[in-house]
């Protein structure tokens, strides 16, 4: 059995030092609390054998990998956002139950929570128990807890209120859920549509249409195919020849391309103006984007963020170049001493129905209000403009695969009619 050195204190503050045998780090830490122990260092003792390793000499199949796959393979699923609701609602009723804060992070490593392992909660409880705080803790595993949460958390243990901060966390998360997947529920039917149509196209042009084209050969019309023939067994011998490759050959490089100039902070900036001044998309784009700015700088606000570090925090989540600029000037005009509506308003990039509520909000002392008053106002015309845009592009979708496959028809019963009046005439 593996040997386990440690450093740790007794409750009246007591250093300890010592040796223990155990199956792996986690028992080791187990025997120390039922020794009233308080862990500060535990470490596998030199000379000892590494408990992961078997005495065979067998090693996980992971560790035969190159280290760059290895540490893709080993790498850390960022946590969805329902997944951040569930775990931080979870946390807040065990609080609620009046566990102390090490024993219900106990209890969480052996909840199943999709998405966030016990590991993580196991973790959280052994920094706890060195003497770090909570919002501390959640620092050292930024991989798995975003700065939002992190600094949610801190501005709750400030203020007394951890538990009430983590149900504000689960109910933030729980909402931003429930939008993504209403977005995400719109396109689908769009692109279930498109995908088969695509594949009924390319079959028709790649297998049937050739068929046909033999047999219009073999005929020899006298005055030839007609033109609509002509153009739809072009287009056959086009994807037969080039279109294998050439097109999806043309969107990889497309892809590609894009991503290198997305890159950039320019190319970035570019495509995210782009991106807000689209026809359709563009209007669902920006109602997103500011019903969840004024969402998160709500929630800061009110569980007692600093003004600034509410503006970087936003500045960090929001997915868009243009808003990010936006907000970094706002942080530092706001850092001269001005009022958060007004250098909004300068940077031109807010709609003026966001920037007059947080006026008012400004004016009556209680700017949090008026930013979640802003959040459910955008996601409510958002739920409007989507069901919009599913009633445009259903009907566009019908009509552009009827045409394309109406044409193809066309060209086939064209050649057909024409083979039919050529044996009449003989």
């Amino acid at each position: 059995m593996p040997q386990f050195s440690y450093k740790a204190r007794r409750r009246n503050g007591e250093p300890v030092e010592g040796f223990l045998d155990a199956t792996d780090r986690a028992a080791a830490l187990v025997q120390l609390e039922r020794q009233g122990l308080l862990p500060v260092q535990v470490s596998t003792a030199k000379g000892s054998k590494n408990p992961e390793a078997h005495a065979d000499g067998y090693r996980p199949r992971s560790s035969f990998l190159p280290p760059t796959l290895r540490s893709l393979l080993q790498r850390k699923r960022k946590p969805r956002l329902q997944e951040l609701a569930t775990y931080t609602q979870q946390l807040a009723n065990l609080l609620k139950a009046g566990m102390p804060l090490t024993m219900a992070l106990n209890s969480m490593s052996s909840l199943t929570s999709k998405g966030i392992p016990g590991t993580v909660s196991h973790q959280l409880k052994q920094d706890v128990i060195e003497g770090r705080s909570l919002s501390d803790a959640m620092a050292r595993q930024a991989d798995v807890f975003p700065d939002l949460v992190i600094n949610m958390v801190r501005a709750g243990e400030q203020s007394g209120a951890l538990e009430e901060v983590l149900r504000r966390l689960a109910a933030h998360f729980e909402r931003f859920a429930e939008v993504q997947t209403k977005f995400k529920s719109a396109m689908i039917y769009p692109v279930f549509v498109s995908f088969f149509g695509l594949l009924l196209i390319i079959f028709f042009t790649a297998v049937m249409l050739p068929k046909f084209t033999e047999f219009f050969q073999s005929m020899q019309l006298k005055d030839g195919l007609p033109l609509a023939t002509r153009l739809v067994i072009g287009v056959s011998d086009f994807m037969k020849l080039y279109g294998w490759w050439l097109i999806p050959g043309s969107i990889a490089v497309t892809v590609v391309v894009v991503r290198r100039y997305g890159a950039t902070h320019e190319g970035r900036r570019r495509l995210d103006t782009l991106r807000l001044g689209l026809p359709i998309f563009g209007k669902v784009t920006r109602l997103n984007l500011f019903a969840q700015l004024a969402r998160i700088l709500s929630t800061l606000l009110a569980n007692g963020v600093p003004v600034l570090q509410a503006l970087r925090i936003t500045e960090e989540i929001v997915p868009n170049a243009v808003i990010k600029d936006a907000l970094a000037k706002t942080r530092d005009a706001v850092t001269d001493g001005k009022t958060l509506a007004q250098p909004l308003a300068r940077s031109g990039v807010f709609p003026a129905l966001m920037i007059d509520l947080i006026r008012i909000g400004e004016e009556t002392g209680d700017v949090p209000a008026a930013l979640l008053n802003v959040a459910e106002t955008y996601e409510s015309d958002l739920n409007v403009a989507l069901r919009s845009v599913m009633n445009m592009i259903e009907p566009f979708l019908i009509v552009t695969l009827a045409v394309v496959i109406g044409g193809l028809l066309v060209g086939v019963m064209q050649a057909m009619f024409a083979i039919t009046q050529s044996i009449q005439m003989r």
